[in-house]
């Protein structure tokens, strides 16, 4: 008997060892058509490579790929309260902005509906990370500089976390882009998790 409890106590402080760092966490990823897998299926989605993976890496987090293709910042904005009832995340990562720049919406419209996006979730003690967007230069040197500074200047001010904008170092390889040259392809979605992959770590880890 008194081996057996020695033996027990063993196991459950070699348990206690390799316990989940994380413990168990819900992360969303809210964006819209990089992060949902245009042209592709969502399981062939860097999200989708990311889920698999971390069900052997990672098991303790739950990933959440709630992107739409096509979506807004108030679109998002919009669906928003549905997203936090049915996941109840411990964390969200923001991907948008990116539609509302190609369609010429006002850095104003454009920044004030993320924030209302950080506001509602820090409301809901839900950690926040947020991408970098950037768009075509042809709109305009002026306003694809105020579109880009919206992303450094909101998350200094909300105290989330800032994430460098994944495409950029994807678009610099045409045979990972589709043929509308907006959108990475399927042979670029592993490097997108890979790119991925810390950001998001270190946002379920954040205090």
């Amino acid at each position: 008997m008194k081996n057996f409890l020695i033996k027990f106590g063993f196991i459950v402080a070699l348990l206690v060892l390799i316990r989940p760092v994380y413990g168990n966490v819900s992360l969303v990823v809210l964006g819209d058509s990089l992060s949902a897998g245009y042209g592709m299926s969502q399981q062939q989605s860097w999200v989708g490579v990311l889920q698999q993976r971390w069900r052997q890496t990672h098991p303790s987090i739950e990933l959440i790929n709630a992107s739409i293709s096509g979506d807004t910042t108030q679109g998002a904005l919009n669906r928003l309260d549905g997203i936090i009832k049915t996941h109840q995340p411990d964390a969200v990562f923001v991907e948008l902005g990116g539609n509302d720049g190609l369609r010429g919406f006002t850095p104003i419209t454009i920044r004030a509906n993320l924030l209302q996006i950080i506001n509602r979730l820090q409301d809901e003690n839900i950690k926040v990370a947020v991408s970098q967007i950037r768009i075509p230069p042809n709109y305009g040197r002026r306003y694809s500089d105020m579109f880009a500074d919206i992303f450094p200047d909101l998350t200094t001010s909300t105290d989330t976390l800032l994430v460098p904008f994944f495409m950029e170092q994807i678009a610099l390889s045409p045979e990972l882009m589709q043929n509308d040259g907006i959108h990475p392809n399927e042979d670029a979605q592993d490097d997108i998790a890979d790119i991925m992959e810390p950001h998001l770590l270190e946002l379920v880890r954040r205090k």
